[in-house]
């Protein structure tokens, strides 16, 4: 049967599909309900306090008995994060003011920024023995590795160039997600820059199946039955899909955000550095487009991503999704707003029919 891969052993799922963790826009409801359907739910929570990690775990398993990813970034700022001040967030701030103001929203008010260390985040984690833990921008420390392992917990990197998973593998990673340029929002890359590491799905993914011995889950670009076929011809044991949960009812998108994606209108991604620090792709818009014109100023990673929140939360109570970040992969027309258990049915049942033959 098409699901029984060494990703559905390693797992313990019904079915080899992973959702992504969707960043900010994780909910406890969709990670459960992925999980409780059989396939493995994730909750991205790289921006939040140990305390608060922890009451999400609790939540979760509240809602499920089966297994489930918390996904974490071990790349938590860049450079220039810890000395960029006043001067350089009022010169950022001046290219979104006009939208705030137009908007009715608070002018952005200058924080010194206070860092969250991954490692409690991850203590966290790994005092709660999670089913799975999965991150990327980068590899956790040695000792965080080898807890995990003694702690029998599954280990998922995310690489986004062959090399990558190569380093994963060697670092004693379970399973390897091969994320191609397609996926929406960040893609992790840690061994070169985020341009430097824009390798399509169709090609990345036979190439790492061929460099790793540990099961490979392809992610980027696959959002339905036709997509999770292609992927295992290319020799993958499992796929992760973003967008199309993203669409879904019980994620913690928007739900402008989730109407862009579902209306038919997100037919042009790009990609920019201008909603957080760090290159990710959403749907085209004003925004993105003000925001990748030359000379616009984009502060360091996080400090972009907080400056941004300035403008998204009067543009959500607008409704106006042109001054929206509306993280999306490049197959996003393809996603159907739908309950989650409507959209797996409906992915197992295309699968099994075009790999069971």
């Amino acid at each position: 049967m098409w699901n029984q891969t060494r990703v559905f052993s390693v797992l313990g799922v019904a079915y080899p599909i992973v959702q992504g963790p969707l960043g900010g826009f994780s909910s406890q409801r969709l990670t459960a309900g992925v999980s409780n359907f059989g396939g493995l739910g994730g909750f991205g929570a790289h921006g939040m306090e140990p305390e608060a990690i922890r009451d999400v775990i609790a939540e979760i398993r509240s809602l499920t008995s089966k297994p489930f990813a918390m996904n974490l970034w071990i790349s938590m700022e860049d450079e220039g994060a810890r000395t960029s001040g006043e001067v350089e967030f009022q010169r950022a701030a001046s290219a979104i003011a006009p939208h705030i103001e137009r908007l009715g929203g608070p002018a952005p008010v200058f924080t010194p920024y206070r860092p969250i260390r991954f490692e409690d985040q991850a203590r966290v984690v790994l005092d709660a023995k999670v089913p799975v833990f999965s991150f990327i921008y980068g590899i956790p420390p040695r000792e965080i590795l080898d807890e995990a392992r003694r702690q029998k917990i599954v280990m998922m990197g995310t690489a986004t160039t062959v090399d990558e998973a190569i380093a994963l593998e060697h670092a004693g990673v379970d399973i390897v997600i091969a994320s191609g340029f397609e996926a929406g929002g960040h893609r992790g890359s840690f061994l070169r820059s985020s341009e430097d590491s824009l390798t399509g799905t169709m090609s990345l993914v036979p190439q790492t199946v061929d460099a790793v011995s540990i099961p490979v889950v392809a992610a980027g670009g696959i959002a339905d039955a036709r997509g999770i076929a292609a992927a295992f011809a290319l020799g993958a044991e499992g796929v992760q899909m973003g967008t199309v949960f993203l669409a879904c009812e019980e994620s913690g998108a928007h739900p402008v955000h989730r109407e862009a994606i579902c209306s038919g209108r997100a037919t042009r991604t790009g990609l920019t550095r201008g909603f957080t620090g760090r290159l990710a792709r959403g749907i085209r818009n004003e925004l993105m487009d003000q925001m990748n014109r030359p000379g616009t100023e984009i502060l360091p990673y996080p400090l972009q991503r907080s400056l941004m929140r300035n403008l998204a939360i009067p543009a959500q109570k607008a409704g106006n999704a042109e001054l929206l970040a509306l993280w999306a992969g490049q197959s996003a027309n393809l996603a159907r707003c739908a309950d989650v258990h409507e959209l797996l049915q409906a992915l197992v049942d295309g699968a099994a029919a075009r790999l069971n033959r």
